[in-house]
């Protein structure tokens, strides 16, 4: 039988946050292309689930209804937060919530943040995609990606059997072990950039907040890491511990093992989960931390989400930032195609503009990094123990994130 062949001038690989975003907003500007993945929808993805105010504000830019209606409306599958809670090395809870005249904000009040499993909020958004305008291949892994000239040629196969794209843009939002990097010859692991993490989906786990909290713990016996617990919609929690992979070589750390003791034998955790109930087995991944300055772009060619290494290096959150650069990749694609031209020089600001929002978390990083464990413990005792921080927070900083979240357009620059 002969492959099924496609021909089109844009095709993403990759239907997660970061491509099916960049795809929603091509279909805006009515600029036809494939979008490939090799799941079907919905699909389970392991994450930390925390959905981001980058996340918002990108959801804002699709459909300002989406919060209100589809995340806000759903309790059974997204749990809105005001804030979050730290959990100090020395056991002492700091809970953040953003501020009103009258106290802590409602969390149906323009929350700050969502958590839902991936299962849930990757669906919402391919379900968004306008099938008017964009070819949309599910069930179709890509097996190879060769180039001649101007044209790339994938082959793969799909749920009727195998298949040809020829398209002359190619788009890799297939994640950490992306494709179209290998194919590029960059699928490097960093280890200064780079962690690695374990998740666990949970339920009765005691002394979760009443607000919906997001709480991070930083354990004493194990700095330059954090535990979570971010509560899912039905007495549901995401439960899961991340560390850096540079501290993790260095001290021959086991990542699943380390988690596990930290729930049997730690003193902050055993009274939480003594009579809670695991509801899957531990799951693993690699996290590419924003920082290395990979290159995102070139002739023929962009990288969104996980595969251009845009997660945020101080909270692990990468949904959002993938976001963020589909809603910029789109931008320059529609710059392009109305000057119709692709070339590598029509890039050449991409990647200021996806790392721009990141710049901070990554200095911030780097410094942390460069520090002894011990003093980074004191330092995150200290510091969010004080008075001043948290106010400053609470009151000055969230607030500000939250009005550009709902109220500000995201700002592209092209020169």
């Amino acid at each position: 039988m002969q492959p099924e062949k496609i021909k089109t001038s844009i095709c993403i690989i990759g239907a997660g946050p970061a491509g099916a975003t960049a795809s929603i907003f091509l279909c805006k500007s009515g600029i036809k292309h494939v979008i490939v993945d090799a799941a079907v929808f919905p699909r389970d993805k392991v994450c930390g689930d925390g959905l981001d105010l980058n996340t918002i504000r990108v959801l804002n830019h699709i459909d300002p209804a989406i919060i209100e209606k589809e995340l806000s409306g759903n309790k059974k599958s997204f749990t809105a937060s005001q804030g979050f809670r730290f959990i100090l090395p020395n056991g002492r809870k700091v809970d953040i919530m953003r501020k009103g005249t009258n106290g802590p904000t409602n969390a149906a009040d323009r929350p700050m943040f969502f958590v839902s499993k991936r299962f849930d909020f990757d669906n919402l958004l391919v379900s968004r995609i306008d099938r008017n305008v964009a070819d949309v291949q599910l069930s179709t892994r890509i097996h190879t990606i060769t180039k001649t000239g101007k044209t790339w040629m994938l082959e793969g196969e799909g749920p009727n059997g195998k298949l040809e794209i020829e398209t002359s843009f190619l788009i890799g939002a297939d994640g950490d072990h992306s494709l179209v990097l290998k194919h590029l010859g960059e699928r490097k692991v960093d280890r200064n950039n780079y962690a690695g993490a374990v998740r666990q989906y949970w339920s009765g786990v005691e002394g979760m907040h009443a607000d919906n909290l997001l709480e991070v713990y930083f354990p004493k016996s194990l700095p330059l890491s954090y535990f979570w617990i971010f509560p899912l919609p039905e007495g549901k929690a995401n439960v899961g511990y991340g560390m850096a992979s540079n501290y993790i070589a260095k001290n021959n750390i086991n990542v699943r093992k380390a988690f596990e003791e930290l729930i049997k034998t730690d003193p902050v955790l055993i009274p939480r989960f003594k009579n809670a109930r695991p509801q899957e087995t531990i799951k693993g991944w690699g996290i590419p931390m924003s920082g290395n300055d990979r290159k995102a772009y070139g002739d023929g060619w962009l990288l969104l989400g996980d595969a251009a290494s845009l997660v945020c290096p101080t909270s692990g959150e990468g949904i959002g930032s993938g976001m963020i650069s589909g809603y910029v990749a789109a931008k320059f694609l529609q710059r392009a195609t109305e000057q119709n031209d692709f070339s590598e020089k029509m890039f050449t600001n991409y990647n200021r503009e996806i790392h721009k929002r990141l710049r901070t978390e990554e200095k911030v990083y780097r410094f942390i990094n460069n520090i002894p464990p011990r003093i980074f413990s004191l330092g995150i005792n200290t510091i969010l123990s004080t008075w001043l921080f948290k106010y400053w927070l609470s009151n000055k900083a969230m607030k500000k994130w939250v009005d550009t979240a709902y109220t500000k357009e995201i700002d592209v620059k092209f020169t």
